[in-house]
């Protein structure tokens, strides 16, 4: 591990998380806004639903780990969503064993530390048209519904209630933007930068507004190495240099 140790940032979950640093993805905004302040680590694996997760818990959050994440973003439920497959295969999950999987996950991060924080973002919407179009030939019938991800959205939501977890309800979320249905996806399903956007502004949200000691927002994180030093660019008077490690004007959407 290359020091100084900094806050770590897990993001955990499927697809939606394996692809998060495509596309202007929510992964690696977060990665841009952290950056000299927490290193985002991503586990993301696609196809996996909550069965597959609680498999390997314990291997990607061991709980004798030295360092605890100070962040773990999860998200699983839309592959659990699917519909069922007449052979017994594929990644169906019933709702309420993907309640109970759940529930698993965010007992044991909740048992990895004092200071360990869980966010869960909930199952997003899709669009069922554009999905259909792009489905690949490779893959049998698939069923995916909006209805779907509503009932797996909301049953997420309770459960974080529930337990005490912070939770992103990403299925109402995305439909507040208009044309949330041509503009928030990339095949139906994933998301686009505009989808991104809007994961980014949901989890700066919950940050910003948790009473959490210390803090996980990013304006009331220290930033590393901060401070003048001669090395640094020369400012107009000629006599002093500046302080650019909190400089944020490159970034394309001043985020709160």
């Amino acid at each position: 591990m290359v020091g100084p140790n900094r806050p770590q940032i897990v993001l955990f979950g499927s697809s939606i998380v394996q692809m998060s640093y495509s596309h202007g993805g929510w992964g690696s905004i977060l990665s841009d806004i952290y950056s000299r302040k927490a290193d985002i680590i991503l586990r993301g694996y696609y196809g996996w639903n909550s069965r597959r997760a609680i498999e390997v818990l314990d291997e990607i959050f061991p709980k004798d780990a030295v360092v605890q994440p100070s962040l773990v973003i999860v998200y699983f439920g839309g592959n659990d969503s699917m519909g069922p497959h007449s052979s017994g295969l594929g990644p169906h999950v019933p709702l309420p064993e993907y309640v109970e999987n759940m529930r698993t996950i965010a007992i044991h991060l909740q048992s990895l530390s004092d200071t360990t924080r869980i966010i869960f973002l909930s199952s997003p919407p899709l669009n069922e048209v554009h999905l259909r179009e792009n489905q690949s030939t490779a893959l049998s019938a698939v069923v995916r519904t909006n209805e779907l991800c509503r009932e797996y959205s909301e049953a997420c939501i309770n459960l974080c209630h529930e337990v005490g977890v912070k939770v992103v309800d990403l299925w109402t979320a995305i439909q507040q933007k208009d044309d949330w249905l041509t503009s928030c996806f990339t095949d139906g399903v994933h998301l686009s930068a505009e989808g991104s956007k809007i994961v980014v502004h949901e989890i700066l949200k919950v940050l910003k507004e948790a009473d959490w000691t210390p803090s996980l927002h990013w304006k009331s994180m220290p930033t590393e190495f901060a401070g003048k030093s001669p090395y640094n660019l020369v400012a107009a008077d000629g006599k002093s240099t500046l302080d650019p490690s909190d400089w944020t004007f490159y970034r394309e959407i001043k985020w709160d």
